[in-house]
């Protein structure tokens, strides 16, 4: 392989846009695709009333693109779009990326140890590594309900919101009481003429401690030495430790407990109420949620609960499990996102004609949550059981980007041609995965996107971040086999014609 090696990155968000600019600055020859109409990823498509992040501006945010002057502590979705079209700008990423433009296949080419990316303009771009950046979160869940598809109303999930909906004096249905629709039901209902929340299960819910930023603040971080690094550090520090709770058994879990019901006493006036919306299961189990407006919102006159998920929708009424009935006009679904069927839709093919989504059928699963063996030079980003539940995906990415460019380095260097993941090292690995989960409370009993299919945690992280950056400072060459091309053909674009 060349000194400058091509990469085709899938995805413009945090981890696609990160990754780009360090290869960038290593020599590599970057292309960026991205199926929406602009760079962001889950920040673009997830538009809703309310959209924000639910963790502190400063750790979410690249550490080599510090943002001094983020307006409140948990940034809204469109600071966070501007400061990732910012990023793009500043490092002269925008010619590398291409939108409006969606992979539907990729195939391992094993004599010229190159990969080729079908686009669905027809175009097959041929590269040496393929990096997936789509995330975890890319591809909305839309519920099988009987009747929702001949509903006379508008129908919007939380990552297609129309704004052209007016929604002001209108009979509403949210569905689902996730990280999603506890950001937008507060503000629809402050509109709505009626909102009926149908919940399967209620979530836990702690205080969100967000304000403004005053200018002094901005200033210090800004001008004062140290002064904005110390800040992120505190608030990696004190999420770090917040992982302890999430160890089933721990003392640490007891007072989360107590944190989350304490707020719940204190927020909701109505005993009937407070029991409905009190959950049964471990915190943590689930996502734990943070919100100032939610139990506000339920105890509204305008506002309803039903206990109970949707059974069906007859015309335009919602009729909820417990056979609870809503006459609405809009149903807006915070039902969440397919995050275990990973690289969905694509068609991934590798060595030995092997199908990526058939090696995964039973859960997906990566050596250290990036590389399959089987697939040579493909990285996922934000992959199989790198989720977190207690800190920032951000300090993920960094860690995987280090990993990656040094792979890519010794690619350019002449070491390989491509690097193909050990069969034994990646079944270790995930064998210990599996038995730090079972001590976690992800395993306590609940239902949860955290599980696939088959009931396997193939999302979340069992450790500190601090951990997955020390196994991801630098890569192994032992844990690979090196492989070598027989044949060379010319890293271009081969244009099929569209489709």
């Amino acid at each position: 392989m060349g000194p400058r090696p091509r990469v085709v990155l899938i995805g413009a968000g945090f981890g696609g846009i990160g990754m780009a600019i360090g290869l960038r600055e290593d020599g590599a020859e970057v292309t960026v695709l991205e199926k929406l109409d602009g760079i962001g990823g889950t920040w673009r498509a997830n538009t809703y009333p309310g959209a924000a992040c639910d963790v502190p501006s400063h750790l979410y945010s690249f550490s080599f693109a510090p943002k001094d002057d983020w307006t409140r502590v948990y940034a809204p979705q469109p600071e966070i779009l501007a400061y990732l079209e910012q990023v793009v700008d500043d490092h002269g990423l925008r010619p590398h990326v291409r939108t409006g433009v969606e992979v539907t296949a990729a195939t391992w080419d094993e004599p010229t140890c190159t990969w080729e990316v079908v686009l669905d303009t027809g175009e097959v771009l041929v590269c040496d590594v393929l990096v997936s950046a789509t995330g975890q979160l890319s591809r909305p869940l839309v519920p099988d309900v009987p009747g929702l598809g001949d509903f006379p109303g508008p129908v919007m999930h939380s990552a297609t919101w129309d704004h052209d909906v007016d929604l002001t004096d209108a009979r509403v249905a949210v569905v689902g009481s996730g990280a999603s629709a506890i950001q937008f039901l507060p503000p629809v209902a402050e509109i709505a003429a009626y909102t009926t929340l149908f919940q399967r299960t209620p979530p836990w819910v702690l205080a969100r401690f967000d304000r403004d930023f005053h200018p002094l603040e901005q200033a210090a971080f800004r001008h004062v030495p140290g002064a904005r690094a110390a800040y992120r550090f505190g608030i990696w520090a004190w999420k770090e430790a917040s992982w302890l709770a999430f160890r089933d058994g721990n003392p640490a879990n007891a007072v989360l407990r107590g944190l989350a019901e304490l707020r719940l006493r204190q927020r909701v006036t109505d005993p009937d109420l407070r029991d409905r919306v009190r959950p049964d299961f471990t915190p943590g189990c689930k996502r734990v949620l943070v919100s100032n407006e939610w139990y506000d919102a339920l105890q509204r006159d305008d506002v309803d609960v039903v206990d109970a998920g949707v059974q069906a929708v007859e015309g335009s009424t919602v009729v909820g499990q417990d056979g609870a009935r809503a006459d609405v006009d809009v149903i807006l679904l915070g039902t969440g996102f397919s995050a275990s069927d990973l690289l969905t839709p694509m068609a991934v093919t590798g060595r030995d004609g092997r199908d990526l989504h058939e090696v995964w059928a039973d859960g997906a699963e990566a050596y250290l949550g990036m590389s399959v063996h089987g697939f040579p030079n493909l990285f996922v980003l934000y992959g199989p059981n790198t989720n977190l539940a207690h800190n920032s995906i951000i300090f993920m990415l960094e860690s995987q980007f280090a990993y990656v460019r040094d792979a890519v380095r010794r690619l350019a260097r002449g070491e390989a041609d491509a690097l193909d993941v050990r069969e034994d090292v990646q079944e270790r690995f995930n064998a210990t995965l599996e038995r730090r989960l079972e001590d976690l409370v992800w395993d306590a009993g609940c239902s949860s996107w955290y599980l696939s299919g088959t009931g396997r945690n193939t999302l979340n992280w069992p450790g500190l971040t601090i951990e997955y950056r020390y196994r991801t400072r630098r890569l192994d060459p032992a844990d690979f086999v090196p492989l070598e091309a027989v044949e060379h053909r010319p890293l271009t674009v081969v244009q099929e014609g569209a489709s």
